[in-house]
């Protein structure tokens, strides 16, 4: 029987491709990692791991004992997941990976009260312009625009949420008002780099008729701040605006885009009642906190 602590920074290694990622995962130098795989190699009297031009890549005994220390994972996670009292709240730490519009403007708030009402609970917020890789480990929860198509992936619907072009007063001071979407000829646009929409959920202008942005940035906040600083008029979630004062609605009964945030994990976690409780809590966190930013916007 293996140490599971070596196991871990089998899987870790595995899912970073290098030494360092491993280490930052697991608090811990790289060249710890590195003796420890050569503990665990020379224990099992396999060659686990070879150094290629990406990094580390699993050799044909790694690829072999992955599906094992992974179930070793599994096991160790509903461990602890299985000695904590239900009536004492959560405990334990899970990690959500969120889009940033979704991480700066509804996570603050649901995670801060699920902690209040969960002491033992740490929650880690994850934002990033791209697809949380669930596989690779980066998160435990991931919250996606649009359901995953591949992988061992298990998603639900969760909440629906709107975009509205909105401005800020400055820019639109002293300017013609803005009354049938021709008004919008020669305004300028804010909105995200092209070659970086990661999400076809997220080509918001070409859905809305619009142009290409003259001002742009692959982060939903940046482009929040944009439009506050009166860089111009663009497409922004609507549960983002009671955040942004200087911000009012551009055409609200012409332009308005729908769209649905969908909760993801990973099909070898659906056990895990940390997990499952925190994912039902979050859902419903989330539709009543679009709901009543919507409402205030």
């Amino acid at each position: 029987m293996q140490n599971w602590d070596d196991l871990r920074i089998f899987l870790a290694t595995a899912r970073a491709e290098t030494l360092s990622g491993a280490g930052r995962v697991l608090r811990c130098d790289a060249a710890t990692v590195a003796r420890r795989l050569a503990r665990l190699e020379e224990r099992l009297g396999q060659t686990l791991f070879v150094k290629s031009p990406g990094g580390y890549a699993l050799t044909d005994a790694g690829v072999r004992l992955l599906p094992a220390a992974e179930a070793a994972e599994q096991a160790a996670q509903a461990a602890v997941d299985a000695v904590g009292d239900a009536e004492e709240g959560l405990s334990g730490q899970v990690r959500i990976g969120a889009p940033d519009g979704c991480a700066n403007y509804l996570l603050p708030q649901i995670c801060a009260r699920l902690v209040r009402d969960n002491p033992g609970l740490e929650l880690q917020i994850l934002a990033v312009p791209r697809v949380v890789n669930l596989s690779k480990r980066e998160a435990d929860l991931a919250i996606s625009v649009s359901r995953p198509s591949g992988g061992r992936l298990l998603s639900q619907k969760i909440a629906e949420y709107h975009l509205t072009l909105a401005a800020s007063e400055a820019y639109l001071a002293g300017r013609a008002p803005i009354l049938s979407r021709d008004d919008l000829i020669g305004h300028l646009l804010v909105g995200y780099i092209p070659d970086m929409i990661f999400d076809a959920e997220l080509d918001y202008m070409s859905e809305a008729g619009l142009e290409a942005a003259h001002v742009a940035s692959n982060s939903a906040a940046v482009q929040v701040n944009f439009l506050r600083q009166g860089a111009g008029i663009g497409l922004t979630h609507a549960f983002a605006l009671p955040s942004a004062p200087e911000l009012r609605r551009v055409l609200p009964d012409e332009i308005v885009l729908k769209r649905s945030f969908y909760l993801v994990r990973h099909a070898d976690d659906k056990q895990r009642r940390l997990l499952s409780e925190v994912a039902s809590r979050l859902a419903q966190e989330m539709r009543s906190e679009i709901a009543q930013l919507e409402a205030c916007s």
